[in-house]
């Protein structure tokens, strides 16, 4: 059996070039799990009603509210791009990698699975514990490759905020859901087919 030799090993900032897809795949559905599990975990250690979060009942409810924001942020970053340079826009090339070589079902795909384990852990758990602002605070942290920009730092952070907000005002976890859902799903696919033109 190999030993391994910890001083050998070395962390080191990589450039987005240097991931291939698949590993950048491994790595969301990793970390999105890691965030999923930890949700449950916060919610658990709450004694928070699991079941309560999901409130099947407001379903209407929860798709009006969600559609709304989802609308608005989506005009508002359309609007942001039409004016604003592109380089202060830029993630580091991250959501281009992502989305671009992606089937449309498996852009669904990735975008169910972050708006479900994020909002788990941060509409869930998180608020739960900090209230929509300092929830909104570690969400935009959290999301690191938007803090070299200031404006897409605030974007993140307004974001996060209006998602907590839909949620207190409809008490159901499928709110913020379906708005993340929605939002990085048309952001997704816009990327993707821009690829074709």
């Amino acid at each position: 059996m190999k030993k391994w030799n910890w001083r050998k090993w070395r962390i080191r900032r990589i450039k987005i070039e240097e991931i291939d897809e698949r590993l950048l795949l491994i790595n969301l559905y990793a970390t999105q799990a890691l965030s999923f599990c930890l949700g449950i975990v916060v919610i658990w250690l709450q004694r928070n009603n699991d079941l309560h979060l999901w409130a099947f009942d407001r379903l209407e409810q929860a798709f009006i509210w969600g559609g709304l924001l989802a609308a608005v942020v989506i005009a508002g970053d359309l609007l942001l791009n039409r004016f604003v340079p592109e380089e202060v826009t830029d993630d580091g090339g991250m959501n281009e990698k992502i989305f671009r070589n992606r089937p449309l079902w498996h852009v669904a795909f990735i975008c169910l699975v972050v708006s479900i384990s994020e909002e788990m852990l941060f509409r869930g758990a998180i608020q739960h514990a900090l209230g929509a602002y300092w929830t909104s605070i570690v969400f935009a942290t959290l999301h690191f490759r938007y803090l070299r920009h200031w404006l897409m730092t605030g974007m993140v952070f307004s974001v996060s905020y209006g998602l907590g907000w839909i949620y207190a005002q409809t008490g159901t976890l499928l709110t913020p859901i379906f708005a993340h859902f929605m939002i990085d799903f048309v952001m997704g696919s816009m990327i993707r087919w821009r690829r074709e033109l």
